[in-house]
């Protein structure tokens, strides 16, 4: 079976339109074949979903998924924490970013999991396939991922009505002066840096809880424990800058960016709870820590404290006023 296929105008209508009815998907999904210059009109690359189509026009499309596979190389590998017939947990490895976009240029998790022939939700179009909320490139640890339409509407209504949790690690400068601090602040693109996100009252709602868990050696990093209520671009950071506090190795949102000794940001979703879609138990997993945020509290912290403090027991009973 050809992964290009080739269809003639009979009609005037728009291009969207017409693919839409031909290929049997949405015209939204068929504005991401277009963005992802997947589409020609007689040989002519098109940028446009409107494009008006004349009769007798050839209409050439190369599906994404012969075209990803052609040209990125899947070179990474993720653990797998837990699968049946309607989920997928995993520990997502920092540096991979979870979905294509036009600037993406290396291979995402979507493409990982494409690679795995792993049997994917079709929700959030074919770009997202599965993917119920994401982490940020940088970000390390759990994701749930929806394995057909009806787990992906049941995951994605527990992020609505909060009955998913996420449990955060973060390393943190400089430390926080509350055990315990709540910020509730909208939040929506920076007017002054579009790489960042920033408190503004036109934004979206978003609130984080941060728990303090242990102070480094030197008192100058603090590792903290972070419960997402909402799920924001960028929320545990920014929510952080207006507290003046930072992440190591977060190179965007840091104060001193020269100080980070840091190869990568050392945040990491260490806990995700949900109800399953088909059992309706309710799950919790751990997602372990990668060499480099282990060594890099190893080298600040005691361990004894970080034993105690590292038990998910624990971490779960600082949050529960909150929860």
């Amino acid at each position: 079976m050809s992964d290009i296929k080739s269809y003639v105008s009979d009609t005037t209508e728009r291009l969207d339109t017409f693919l839409a009815s031909q290929i049997g998907q949405t015209r939204s999904q068929i504005a991401q074949l277009i963005k992802q210059e997947c589409v020609y009109v007689d040989n002519k690359l098109i940028s446009r979903p409107g494009v008006k189509l004349k009769l007798e026009q050839i209409i050439k499309v190369e599906f994404p998924h012969a075209k990803i596979e052609k040209a990125l190389a899947v070179d990474f590998d993720v653990e797998v924490l837990y699968e049946d017939e309607a989920v997928l947990v995993i520990n997502k490895p920092s540096g991979v970013t979870v979905h294509p976009a036009p600037s993406v240029k290396e291979a995402t998790l979507v493409d990982w999991l494409k690679h795995k022939g792993i049997r994917l939700s079709t929700l959030s179009g074919e770009e997202r396939h599965g993917i119920v909320h994401r982490l940020d490139k940088g970000t390390s640890g759990a994701m749930v991922i929806a394995k057909n339409n009806e787990a992906h509407e049941f995951l994605s209504a527990q992020l609505q009505d909060k009955s998913m949790g996420r449990y955060y690690i973060a390393v943190i400068t400089p430390p926080l002066k509350e055990d315990s601090t709540t910020i509730e602040k909208s939040i929506g693109r920076s007017a002054s840096n579009r790489l960042k996100m920033a408190c503004v009252e036109s934004g979206k709602y978003a609130k984080t809880v941060f728990h303090t868990l242990a102070l480094s050696e030197d008192e100058k990093s603090q590792l903290i424990a972070c419960k997402l209520f909402t799920g924001r671009t960028h929320q545990i950071r920014v929510h952080l800058e207006t507290l003046n506090r930072h992440i190591i190795g977060d190179h965007i949102y840091a104060l001193s960016p020269k100080e980070e000794k840091s190869e990568r940001i050392l945040l990491h979703a260490y806990v995700i709870y949900f109800i399953h879609p088909t059992t309706k138990e309710k799950l919790f997993f751990v997602a372990e820590l990668d060499k480099t945020v282990k060594n890099y509290i190893d080298s600040k912290f005691t361990k004894e404290q970080i034993d105690e403090v590292m038990d998910t027991r624990y971490i779960l009973h600082s949050f529960t006023p909150h929860s």
